[in-house]
């Protein structure tokens, strides 16, 4: 028997709940709840409220999901400021 194919939503992490467990709304405007993959857990990626998020569902269970990415936020990926001083240590 053929393993079924995960669909892949895109979503808004709307509220954090007990147990790793996150309210997202989706893109298309329906709510669900979804666990951390266990990648996510590996690697200490932390999700807060607010955070878009791509979620794997199976077609059999529409209202459960898998937090499986967490996008960088727009604010972060911009250029850093430079550092002051230029230099950490004076040379002698």
């Amino acid at each position: 028997m053929a393993k079924e194919e995960l669909m892949q939503f895109d979503g808004l992490v709307v509220e954090i709940l007990p147990d790793a467990r996150y309210r997202v709304q989706l893109d298309q405007g329906h709510e669900i709840v979804a666990y951390t993959a266990g990648k996510m857990k590996k690697n200490r990626i932390k999700t807060l409220a607010g955070d878009r998020v791509t979620v794997e569902m199976s077609p059999y269970d529409l209202e459960k999901g898998r937090l499986v990415f967490r996008h960088k936020d727009e604010r972060s990926s911009g250029p850093r400021p430079p550092q002051r001083g230029g230099q950490q240590f004076r040379r002698r």
